[in-house]
């Protein structure tokens, strides 16, 4: 059994930044942040292959890197000019496989998530 622990959540005015991070317990393949935006669903917002390739959702891709240590088992997500929309619950997950999916589906291991409030 896989566990995830994120941390750096927060709120932040309009236009600033914030590194997420995500440690696994135990092995993993691919490591992924998805966020839950108020009344809304889950959706994939970046992607790191264990390889070490990447991959981040065009909504936000000009704006959000993700990067992975692969040592210390922990995976990051750091946010700038962050925008009030981007206001959700955001989830580390992972698989056991590599693989470069976005799809909730795909990933069986799932952090408790850490709140992002953007303010205008």
């Amino acid at each position: 059994q896989v566990q995830l622990v994120e941390s750096g959540g927060g709120t932040v005015q309009a236009g600033g930044s914030l590194r997420l991070s995500c440690v696994a317990s135990g092995y993993i393949g691919s490591m992924a942040w998805f966020r839950q935006p108020p009344g809304l669903g889950r959706e994939g917002v970046a992607v790191s292959v264990g390889s070490g390739s990447t991959s981040v959702t065009d909504f936000v891709k000009d704006r959000f890197t993700i990067s992975r240590d692969n040592a210390k088992k922990t995976v990051y997500l750091q946010m700038n000019s962050l925008k009030p929309e981007d206001t959700a619950m955001y989830y580390c997950a992972a698989d056991r496989r590599s693989h470069w999916s976005l799809s909730r589906h795909d990933y069986g291991y799932w952090g408790q998530g850490t709140q992002v409030t953007v303010s205008s």
